[in-house]
């Protein structure tokens, strides 16, 4: 038993340190992106995220601290399942033939399917109070990406990856899906203009998801997808009417705290509500882009 529990703080140290380092080459290269994109402007819009970016930030350091050796041991526990017994729809050896690529690709595929049915679960009554931590960020950065309530973490990461094991997709096909789709999600939570043009049909833009995330009844129950729009298209849940430079938020009462965010979810009044309320008016941002 000693030595399991040393194994796990190991695995989730380990776990940890890996995700703090991947935030050093993500936040240069967004920041790169964002003098490019939007130059002198960069820096006032930095200055008022600020407060949101802070906590955001404390947010994933509680996850990696709580949060990570439950993560490890479920990843271990879903491995024991479904690898070591070899419990799947899919003979895993079907797999073994084919050319790697496709596999990995059908991977990320079949992931984001699976995320777009788990996105519009965690909108329903019952899950939505876990995931209103998430879109309760007024102002939107790819750091956004790290606000998420323990429960909503784990959720998203034994629905998404148990759901690939099951249908018995090698272990290649499934770190693709995770890494994609993770490094992806910064992207679309960026504060970026972009809705990629007649692109924009195939692949989810930052544009189209800070949509989902507007305080904006027409936008509610809209864009859950994150790598492949067509998911949206496919079950009438599409909209993108041009760059998003409406208010975002919620209006569920939860404190700007980390103690307000994560005790959300503990509190009764929160599960009468059903998904996303418009926040208070606010002034439009709207960020002029040098070139447009």
């Amino acid at each position: 038993m000693l030595d399991f529990l040393t194994q796990l703080l190991s695995d989730s140290w380990s776990a940890g340190l890996g995700t703090l380092e991947s935030l050093l080459p993500t936040a240069a290269f967004f920041l790169s992106l964002g003098m490019l994109v939007k130059r002198s402007a960069l820096f006032a819009d930095m200055r008022r995220a600020a407060v949101e970016s802070g906590l955001n930030v404390q947010i994933l350091l509680f996850n990696l601290v709580f949060i990570g050796p439950m993560i490890v041991l479920y990843s271990q526990a879903l491995d024991w399942a479904f690898i070591t017994n070899g419990i799947s729809l899919i003979d895993r050896d079907f797999w073994n033939g084919m050319p790697m690529l496709p596999v990995v690709l059908l991977g990320v595929f079949v992931g984001d399917f699976v995320g777009y049915w788990r996105h519009r679960l965690e909108h329903t009554r019952f899950l939505w109070p876990g995931h209103a931590v998430h879109h309760s960020d007024t102002e939107m950065t790819w750091l956004t990406l790290q606000r998420f309530h323990p429960f909503n973490k784990i959720t998203t990461f034994v629905i998404d990856t148990g759901v690939l094991l099951v249908l018995g997709l090698p272990i290649e096909a499934i770190v693709a899906n995770n890494l994609v789709r993770h490094y992806y999600g910064y992207l679309i939570h960026a504060d970026l203009p972009w809705t990629y043009g007649p692109l924009g049909r195939v692949f989810v833009s930052p544009a189209m998801h800070r949509w989902h995330h507007a305080a904006d009844r027409a936008a509610f129950d809209t864009n859950y997808a994150t790598v492949f729009s067509i998911f949206d298209q496919a079950f009438g849940t599409f909209r993108v009417p041009g760059p998003c430079n409406v208010p975002l938020g919620v209006t569920d009462q939860m404190a700007p705290t980390l103690v307000g965010q994560l005790g959300y979810a503990f509190t009764p009044s929160a599960y009468r509500r059903r998904g996303a309320k418009p926040a208070p008016p606010a002034p439009a941002r709207i960020h002029e882009i040098p070139g447009e």
